[in-house]
């Protein structure tokens, strides 16, 4: 989904100071419906039971919008849910249109009811080069965007959004949105093409005064499946969102992606050469991170590759996942506007066991930084029949480094590939220093493997700017197109470092 400029654009209404609307008519709240923590999934499991139906279609004019036209209004911050009140929370509702030709239902629940948010233009500012839009039963709000006192008494900043299939993307405190999250991935990859369920209503809880999160209930509908979710969101420098979800299946679901992570990556410096750009990289997450079932911890740089790849990391019971952003100097960017530096990464930590199934990254061609063209996600080994549910729960931390740290070994900092004038290709992997790196580099063991071609043994020397090892070697491919490679340090026998995955292409 082409969203990533609009977004951009609307973070700058991020900084809204906090304010009564005494000028303004506020959002308007329909009648009380009784709410309970089984409403959704009761609603849900209805659904499933019966044929799928689309939602209706907002009027064309609103839908043939230009992307300048649909920034020519914007949701009034004097008129967010709570505004003007002593809760916690301010929440702004985003305009039908562009991208988003179909309308969400979005309710607030307060003392055991539930009554919906009313469509109302009156919330909404715009120029008067937005154009006249019909008016009729279909509209309502495209999603929302939740805010708090992040960072400044009496300034409300944006930390999360919910807007378009069922993507929603979060940030910690100072952050700049970059990747997002989706509630669930059907068939990504897939040559049938990919189906896209969507979150159609939506329930926030009223929270307490003092607060430091807020709870949003969702009802996702697809073809394939129906499901319940709930989000306990709390912010601060590291946005943590306690998911816990049941799907209901309508169609055998054998390609599900569970905590799906969708980002961006054009290039860095493992393919700098294809690129006539004057930065040095351009990525929102660099690398996909795993801490398998069997206590390792992988990393697998990210590509973007000249033909679709799909690489399944095959696991029981991991301990989680996430795509990084490594890099986080200015420098290694220079991007003034993008602020590719201060991009989350997003961790999934399962809450439970979720059993036999594969990491999947799927990375797809891309020319420009516009598209998102990287999916990470946990796919089960079983499918989930029709009648039966799947009940999943899982922790998702939005910040600079959300991972756990807690013995982990020495971590990838960077990887960089390139020609050598006498034929094949070098790789260098630098890894962070640490208090068990040895003075005498020597003393460390290199585990190096390939798939095909030809490998140097390796060579470990200490980079002077980090401290850490450097590991190097060079590779002839001579007649292989694809490349798998395994890369670890070693102390004493043991692991000292990170297992740096990589595959290289010829495409």
């Amino acid at each position: 989904m082409l969203r990533r400029e609009m977004l951009k654009s609307l973070a700058a209404l991020a900084l809204v100071p906090a304010s009564g609307f005494a000028e303004e008519p506020g959002l308007q709240l329909g009648d009380h419906v009784p709410f309970d923590a089984e409403s959704v999934r009761r609603r849900a499991m209805e659904l499933a039971a019966s044929d799928y139906a689309p939602r209706p279609l907002i009027p064309e004019s609103w839908r043939n919008l230009t992307y300048d036209q649909y920034r020519k209004i914007w949701f009034d911050g004097r008129n967010a849910l709570w505004a003007g009140s002593d809760k916690p929370q301010r929440v702004d509702f985003l305009a039908p249109g562009l991208y988003f030709p179909q309308a969400v239902d979005v309710n607030v629940v307060e003392n055991g009811t539930a009554r919906p948010v009313a469509f109302d233009m009156g919330a909404f500012d715009k120029t008067d080069k937005f154009p006249e839009v019909e008016l009729d039963a279909t509209l309502g709000y495209s999603g929302f965007r939740l805010r708090a006192e992040l960072q400044e008494p009496g300034i409300f900043q944006e930390y999360a959004v919910f807007q378009g299939a069922s993507y929603f993307r979060g940030i910690g405190a100072g952050e700049t949105y970059g990747l997002s999250a989706r509630g669930l991935a059907l068939k990504t990859g897939d040559p049938m093409g990919e189906e896209f369920p969507d979150f159609t209503a939506f329930w926030m809880e009223t929270p307490q005064a003092g607060a430091g999160s807020v709870v949003v209930h969702a009802l996702l509908e697809s073809p394939s499946c129906t499901g319940a979710y709930r989000f306990d969101i709390a912010h601060g420098d590291t946005l943590r969102m306690s998911v816990s979800a049941e799907i209901f299946a309508r169609t055998e679901l054998s390609h599900l992606g569970i905590a799906p992570l969708t980002s961006m990556f054009l290039f860095d410096e493992t393919m700098r050469q294809r690129f006539d750009d004057f930065r040095p990289a351009v990525h929102d997450n660099d690398g996909l991170l795993i801490h398998n079932g069997a206590g390792e911890v992988i990393w697998r740089p990210l590509a973007n590759p000249l033909t679709l790849q799909i690489s399944a990391f095959s696991d029981n019971n991991p301990r989680g996942f996430g795509l990084m952003q490594r890099p986080r100097n200015f420098r290694d960017y220079a991007d003034l506007e993008a602020l590719y530096h201060s991009r989350p990464a997003a961790w999934i930590t399962p809450q439970e066991d979720w059993g036999p199934g594969s990491v999947t990254l799927v990375e797809i061609p891309a020319d420009q930084e516009i598209f998102d063209n990287i999916v990470a996600y946990w796919r089960p080994s079983a499918p989930i029949v029709p009648g039966q549910s799947h009940r999943m729960n899982y922790l998702l931390d939005w910040g600079h480094d959300p991972a756990p740290k807690a013995d982990m070994p020495l971590r990838v900092l960077n990887t960089a590939i390139g020609g050598r004038p006498e034929g094949g290709k070098i790789v260098t992997i630098d890894f962070e220093d640490g208090p068990l790196v040895p003075e005498d580099l020597e003393r460390l063991g290199i585990v190096l493997r390939s798939s095909a071609g030809s490998v140097s043994p390796g060579l470990v020397q200490r980079n002077p700017e980090t401290n850490g090892p450097r590991l190097a070697f060079t590779f002839k491919p001579e007649d292989a197109s694809l490349i798998e490679f395994r890369a670890q340090l070693r102390l004493d026998v043991a692991p000292l470092s990170e297992v740096w995955l990589y595959r290289w292409t010829t495409a």
